[in-house]
């Protein structure tokens, strides 16, 4: 039986999730049945899954068997510290690396947020206040304390944060298409992989969404033209970008879910652009602005280009 007391990283937080948190692994079935039994108590009373916890109450937790795979799972990441833009005592803004996912899960067994916490155990809180995908580089935000959490999702959510994406893609974008509203619809391959589509904004499963674009700069090398764009998105669609611009005839150079396969290979052996190889998708999340979750001010951070994405720039040039 555990006794625990919620200091200030768990205060404000629903009962189900500070207990799916504190029991790592746990199926959430499991955590919603020993809610429901009336087995776990707040502050010595039956409490529901919704209950929002405080600071100073005391949760009991009954002894619950986690399968061995799990516990090892959730100590089994590295710790890591990556690049920092940016850090108070209430949030870090991080410079992610490509090819390293944010969070652990679907066949990832970890990713930054698991490697930064076990790089910072004196470390009280820390949460993932958005994702990017695991093939993008650039500004991510990690919450320091509940209430800047929930303050700075609100941004994501109301739209008062504002992100812009460095995307090289195939081909010459028109400088005059600005705007592409197209509605997106998320399924499952027959293999289980998660993929996006373009679909008409009648389709009853697409959700709309909105890109914004900017010719940023144009190259050519022989017969193959490239595009380096400046991307906004006005609504957080899985995946939109990337659909978004190969729907559109320019897919992101280096996709290899959504891109030109035969390019992005002879981009990657280093025999389409000489001196210079380049095996990596090339979408970077370069500014963030948005209000401090405490002060208000305006806070603008920017992750400068990766060296492989500046280096194939310059190569083009």
């Amino acid at each position: 039986m555990q006794r625990l007391s919620i200091d200030e990283g768990s205060d404000g937080q629903r009962l189900d999730n500070f207990l799916i948190k504190t029991l790592k692994g746990a199926p959430k079935t499991l955590v919603y049945r020993i809610i429901r039994s009336g087995e776990v108590r707040v502050n010595k009373a039956r409490a529901s899954a919704d209950t929002r916890l405080t600071l100073g109450d005391e949760v009991r937790v009954p002894p619950v068997r986690l399968a061995e795979s799990a516990q090892a799972g959730a100590s089994a990441a590295p710790a890591r510290e990556f690049p920092i833009l940016f850090e108070d005592d209430h949030l870090i803004a991080l410079n992610k690396p490509a090819g390293v996912a944010v969070h652990g899960g679907s066949g990832v067994s970890f990713g930054v947020i698991e490697q930064l916490r076990q790089a910072r155990p004196q470390a009280r809180f820390l949460e993932l206040v958005h994702r990017l995908d695991k093939e993008t580089s650039g500004v991510l935000l990690v919450a320091k304390k509940r209430s800047a959490l929930v303050t700075l999702q609100d941004c994501f959510r109301h739209r008062t944060a504002h992100k812009t994406y460095a995307a090289m893609v195939i081909g010459h974008w028109p400088a005059s298409r600005k705007v592409v509203d197209v509605a997106l619809h998320k399924f499952l391959t027959a293999e289980g992989e998660r993929r996006v589509k373009a679909v008409s904004g009648e389709d009853d499963d697409g959700r709309r969404s909105i890109t914004l674009v900017k010719v940023a700069q144009l190259f050519e090398r022989g017969a193959q033209a490239f595009s380096l764009l400046d991307v906004t998105i006005k609504t957080g669609r899985t995946h939109q970008i990337r659909v978004h611009l190969a729907h559109e005839g320019h897919p992101i150079v280096g996709d290899e879910k959504y891109g030109d396969f035969a390019l992005n290979k002879s981009l990657a052996r280093g025999s389409l652009v000489e001196g210079s190889k380049f095996d990596r998708m090339f979408l970077h999340a370069r500014d963030l602005r948005l209000p401090h979750p405490v002060t208000g001010e305006e806070l603008c951070l920017t992750a400068p280009l990766p060296p492989e994405c500046q280096a194939l720039v310059d190569h083009l040039a």
